[in-house]
């Protein structure tokens, strides 16, 4: 892939795989971990990451002063990222929004504004704190007046933005997935483990933690209500996704960046990108993640270069041969299911997405229980749990868990993949795929996109 390749992308015929992938309408995000939906877009900006800091830059430090002032910076102010800003502005007092990075100035300027006319002055970004290009985020990160960094860039940034936003001492919130790739998710675990030990916080954006229909259901079925778990089915099926078409005169890594949920180094696909809440919320039910995964899938309806899947359908084997039947799907005319399905000795459990409530019945089909839940709450309530544990001096880390998940998806896809059996200890322990590139440059050229063929893409 060259710096002059036509715009018309959809004219590009990619090759096929002989190893993992290296290299409109909004997008969701939807399910997990103890977390209010106004955003329905993901961002559209990616930030690239350099080498861990190897210094703490600035330690924020816990008080219980109900009154602190909080101090945001923001990395990727696309749609996700302004959604999440306007989720914490709206649940939380006493917080100032004070820096922000982007690769788009435009980004930076319109979040500004509409928040400012929403939330006055907790809007406080002067322009010498509005940082553009692949490394803004250091910016962001080196700032000692911010507290709490937000990072909302496409995922194949995540893990090092984390890890650099930890050695820097500050606390986080971090978009899903927290990883698109087995590499990504060891320098997970290694901030995780540092951000304990320093004391600083990492909230993640798996907001079904904290919607009370999800967190009552799961803690039921963990009681026995619909007896021991035998098997469970989770779903995330809609319609088509975004593309955006190559405009003349950009580089490849600028293209590749503008249209990310494309390219699999930067989106993981969507059963990273996407389906990990429900990943999430199945290894939840579990309290555990899946011990291997076995998968199918294709694609139909895709453009020509980009390097996604439509479809995958994985079998999770979870401990005690528990085996929970995954499918995701983003297809045209097809009909949606986004939910979950616990099956027990004694009942089922329905959990569904989005507002959509829990549901338990025993064995004649009679109904037991319900509860409703609202996903715009939960999306506001992992930022205020963030911020209430920040004055508090008592930190939230729940990085491992959303890593954990995100690798479960990462697992599924190179299961379905390449065809072969993959199981935790490989994808944990063995797997060298490692799919961020190493020579990222903004005005550079990419490898030719390329997908996935089973039996031809190898597992490494």
């Amino acid at each position: 892939m060259t710096a002059n390749t036509s715009s018309n992308a959809n004219s590009r015929k990619p090759a096929a795989l002989s190893s993992e992938l290296n290299p409109s309408t909004p997008n969701r995000r939807d399910v997990l971990r103890s977390g209010t939906a106004l955003s329905a877009a993901i961002g559209t900006a990616a930030l690239g990451s350099g080498a861990i800091a190897p210094q703490m830059l600035h330690a924020a430090s816990g008080s219980d002063d109900p009154n602190r002032v909080i101090r945001i910076g923001i990395v990727g102010v696309g749609g996700r990222g302004t959604g999440a800003l306007n989720d914490s502005l709206s649940i939380n007092d006493n917080i100032r929004v004070v820096a922000m990075a982007d690769l788009q100035q435009e980004n930076c300027e319109r979040a500004r504004t509409i928040l400012s006319k929403r939330h006055g002055d907790k809007i406080d970004v002067k322009d010498d704190r509005i940082h553009i290009g692949l490394d803004a985020y250091k910016k962001v990160l080196s700032d000692p007046d911010v507290d709490l960094v937000i990072l909302s860039t496409s995922p194949g940034f995540r893990p090092y933005h984390i890890a650099e936003a930890v050695a820097a001492g500050k606390h986080v919130f971090a978009e899903k997935p927290s990883c698109v790739d087995p590499a990504g998710y060891r320098v997970c675990v290694k901030a995780h483990d540092e951000a304990v030990k320093q004391g600083t916080s990492i909230v993640t954006g798996t907001q079904y933690r904290r919607q009370v229909n999800y967190v009552e259901a799961i803690k039921r079925i963990h009681d026995g209500e619909i007896g021991d778990i035998v098997s469970a089915t989770t779903r995330y099926c809609s319609g088509g996704i975004w593309y955006k078409n190559r405009k003349e005169g950009v580089s490849d890594t600028q293209y590749q960046l503008n249209n990310w949920m494309h390219f699999i180094w930067l989106s993981g696909d969507q059963i990273t990108e996407q389906a990990v809440h429900n990943i999430d919320a199945i290894n939840w039910v579990m309290g555990s993640a899946p011990e291997t995964a076995y998968g199918s899938g294709g694609r139909f309806t895709r453009p020509a270069d980009s390097e996604m899947w439509d479809n995958v359908s994985v079998d999770y084997t979870y401990p005690g041969n528990r085996v929970c039947s995954f499918m995701c799907r983003q297809i045209p005319g097809t009909k949606g299911d986004n939910g979950n399905v616990i099956y027990g000795s004694k009942g089922t459990a329905y959990i569904d997405a989005m507002s959509g409530g829990s549901r338990f019945f025993d064995r004649s089909g009679k109904e037991t229980w319900s509860m409703k839940g609202s996903i715009a709450d939960a999306y506001r309530q992992e930022h205020k749990d963030l911020v209430d544990s920040i004055r508090s001096g008592n930190p939230i880390v729940e990085l491992r868990t959303t890593a954990e998940s995100s690798l479960t998806a990462v697992m599924g896809r190179m299961a379905a993949y390449t065809g072969q059996r993959v199981d935790w200890d490989f994808v944990t322990e063995k797997s060298s795929l490692d799919l961020y590139p190493k020579d990222l440059d903004w005005n550079g050229d990419r490898p030719e996109p390329s997908f996935a063929i089973p039996g031809v893409t190898k597992l490494t």
